[in-house]
């Protein structure tokens, strides 16, 4: 496999492992995956709820909870750690901030067009960090958007972006009726994304690696992107049927035994749709039936607690820790291939081979 190279940030294998909250993916998963050379990738959403030996106050868990899993992940590996923060989460820039203190190697920025981020830090400060910054998109669309901006008002652009299909788990940056549309698959979105990247390439002389995400799920995935144009890959699901994946042995059960028609697309209550696992939770939810809650802090930006049927960072802490009966499990479309649990190192070894 080719070398990833993000700004002079080298990677020795092609390979992103996908940010996974609540919880999925933190220090074991991501320190195993930056050592095998590929880019581990802590998620740090409500990273404040999985760890509730925190007694602080839940925003300020938040924080306490992401600079210990960052030097954690540090002290488990010498390779590439990256953060993935949610636009959409009440406490973004102070996320952000994080990042750029404990000095991540690179962050990735989805779940919203972080239009503002560079407002956060004082422009010359950020030009001069080393930590990289790319932007996960959806479309074209969004890719020229958030660069016009960007270039327009702060002369700066992305150092790669994330090209995020509708194969993906989790949250989808799409509507409901373009998920199974043939003309927002990734192989036509990637060609789009790339076009719109390399003009700012041009602008600004500096290479912008893409990187194709959204439903990779063997190496001849890796390879068929790599030839479609892409620089680099980012897989999650895969990564969640690993030992080293920081999630519950039940979490991770629930991929084992899933099917194909076990996939299903939810209305989830930020407002967005997404792809998950169907259980009795979500069984009771398409019902109707409201699981009560009591909302510590506004988590989400998007999420109206008075109207929500249940809270989403709650349902997905209690997945985390294995309790599926108040919870459920986010998923891409290809959960129901995996047929077994296997270390990082297997698994890099496995793609290897076929790519």
């Amino acid at each position: 496999m080719p070398a990833l190279d993000i700004g002079g940030l080298l990677v020795e294998k092609p390979i992103i492992q996908g940010g996974m909250g609540v919880g999925i993916s933190m220090s074991g998963l991501a320190s195993a995956v930056a050592n095998e050379g590929g880019i581990g990738v802590i998620s740090s959403v409500c990273l404040g709820l999985v760890k509730s030996e925190l007694q602080q106050k839940y925003r300020e868990a938040n924080k306490i909870a992401l600079r210990n899993e960052i030097r954690k992940t540090k002290e488990l590996t010498k390779g590439i750690v990256g953060l993935n923060i949610m636009v959409a989460v009440s406490d973004f820039d102070e996320m952000v901030k994080i990042a750029f203190e404990e000095k991540v190697d690179i962050v990735f920025l989805g779940a919203g067009l972080p239009i503002k981020f560079p407002k956060i830090f004082p422009l010359d400060e950020l030009k001069k960090s080393n930590t990289k910054v790319a932007v996960i998109v959806s479309s074209a669309r969004a890719a020229r958007i958030l660069f016009k901006h960007w270039w327009k008002n702060y002369d700066y652009t992305p150092d790669a972006v994330v090209v995020e299909g509708p194969m993906a788990g989790g949250h989808l940056g799409f509507k409901k009726e373009q998920i199974n549309n043939p003309a927002y698959k990734l192989e036509n979105i990637l060609p789009e994304v790339i076009t719109v990247v390399n003009d700012y390439e041009q602008a600004s002389k500096k290479n912008i690696p893409v990187i194709a995400a959204g439903g990779i799920f063997t190496g001849a995935d890796i390879y068929k992107f790599l030839e479609l144009g892409a620089n680099g890959i980012q897989m999650a699901t895969r990564f969640v049927a690993t030992h080293e994946c920081d999630a519950s042995n039940e979490f991770k059960k629930s991929y084992l035994n899933c099917n194909k028609n076990d996939l299903t697309i939810i209305d989830s209550p930020v407002g967005m749709p997404g792809r998950a696992i169907i259980n009795n939770f979500l069984d009771d939810v398409s019902r109707g039936v409201k699981k009560p809650f009591n909302c510590p802090w506004k988590c989400l930006k998007t999420c109206d607690f008075r109207e929500a049927p249940y809270c989403i960072a709650l349902a997905l802490t209690n997945a985390q820790k294995g309790n599926l009966k108040e919870g459920y499990t986010f998923a891409g479309a290809n959960a129901y291939r995996i047929k077994k649990i296997v270390s990082v190192k297997k698994l890099f070894q496995t793609l290897e081979k076929e790519y």
